[in-house]
């Protein structure tokens, strides 16, 4: 016999896709229109100029038909040629898997080492840097904020790592689990790329990704030789959209301004508020579940480095975190996010980025509790509580 499902709304707890408002569900939903027609391509530089703002840059805005990977992709094969040397500072999962694109289009791909808990040591970054008098590094890559691990990286501290050694590596960030999420200034921490996507805090759907791009970055553009072509940003230039070789995914632009609106109604500023305010409920619980050590706990322990979008809560030796996942969903249709690569089975991440607010967050905490509590994982009662008091401290 078929298990019933739960009813009602699922809250979803995932930090990427993340909840998707209804007012720009039925944004998106609205008849195909030609993307060369006037009043369509009056919308799309509204976006283009809405997403600027939130990148915080004066600079250039390639967009894609892709999810983050794509905007990965296209970071390097535009930047760069066979052999150059890209220094990625490892944070997690991620940055583990950008490091992996850049060997497989050929370039040779250098580690700063990091504890996954903690977050890298600027001192390791700044030897490393200083050490390359030849400047044979062309790259430096930094994911701000790893989904993986809950950790994320300060990045005007990769910027004065750079500076301090006088290093004139191209700096790119990964912002796809952090813009609109985390402060974030493209132009003034000095960033020369900028990878993003559509389905973490811009609360869209998945399928549309971009690069900020500075004028820096687009003069050594100019001799990258990597093939490409559907990310290639001089066929793009030659556009009238400056972006998209092919046809333009209009659907999604309707559901972008809408999500810039609400960004901006709510301000920027708001919104980095209600994201810091969120987290914090969700680690003032971790950490009274954690009792007195032998409980569950949270996996960043760097307080200074704790992720506004996603926390990850690692399971005692001995205990399954996807079992509690599947509690979750299937007693109470709620839905966590899974460990990845080195933490699979061993921590589960809630996500607390995008369209989210107090309600919303305390059930997701009673409801893990109460799949904490049926799955026997050691922790103290009372988390749910404890996140009380903090949103309203």
């Amino acid at each position: 016999m078929n298990a019933i499902a739960p009813r009602g709304r699922m809250f979803f707890a995932n930090p990427g896709p993340t909840n998707i408002p209804d007012s720009i569900q039925h944004a998106i939903a609205r008849p195909s229109i030609d993307f060369n027609d006037a009043a369509f391509f009056a919308m799309y530089e509204k976006c283009v100029a809405g997403l600027k703002r939130l990148l915080k840059t004066e600079q250039h805005l390639f967009l894609y038909t892709a999810s983050g990977h794509g905007a990965w992709e296209a970071s390097m094969a535009n930047l760069f040629s066979a052999g150059d040397t890209l220094l990625v500072i490892e944070t997690g999962h991620f940055s583990e898997s950008w490091g992996k694109m850049g060997r497989a289009l050929g370039l040779n791909i250098e580690t700063v080492a990091a504890d996954w808990t903690r977050g890298v040591d600027f001192a390791a970054l700044r030897a490393a840097l200083a050490a390359d008098t030849g400047h044979r590094i062309k790259g430096v890559c930094a994911v701000q904020n790893e989904t993986a691990t809950g950790v994320m990286l300060p990045l005007p501290e990769v910027r004065a790592a750079l500076d301090a050694t006088n290093h004139p590596a191209l700096f790119l960030s990964d912002t796809i689990s952090s813009l609109g999420c985390l402060p974030f200034e493209m132009d003034a921490w000095g960033i020369d790329c900028v990878v993003g996507g559509s389905q973490k805090g811009l609360m869209l759907p998945t399928g549309m990704s971009f690069t900020g791009v500075s004028n820096k970055a687009l003069e050594a553009h100019k001799s990258s030789t990597i093939p490409k072509h559907y990310f290639d940003w001089t066929e793009m230039g030659g556009r009238r959209h400056k972006s998209f070789v092919g046809t333009v995914p209009t659907s999604l632009f309707y559901g972008l301004e809408e999500s810039l609106r609400l960004i901006e109604e709510e301000t920027l500023e708001g919104v980095l508020a209600r994201h810091t305010r969120l987290a914090k409920a969700v680690r003032a619980a971790v950490r009274h579940w954690a009792g007195n050590g032998d409980g569950v706990t949270l996996f960043c322990q760097n307080a200074e480095r704790a992720s506004d979008s996603v926390t990850a809560i690692l399971v005692p030796e001995g205990h399954d975190a996807d079992r509690v996942r599947a509690t979750a969903r299937n007693s109470f249709n709620v839905s966590l996010g899974a460990g990845l690569n080195k933490l699979a089975g061993r921590v589960f991440r809630i996500g607390h980025l995008g369209d989210l607010n107090e309600p919303m967050i305390l059930g997701t905490l009673a409801s893990v509790e109460m799949a904490l509590k049926l799955n026997g994982v050691p922790h103290r009662p009372g988390g749910v509580a404890a996140a009380m008091e903090s949103l309203t401290a």
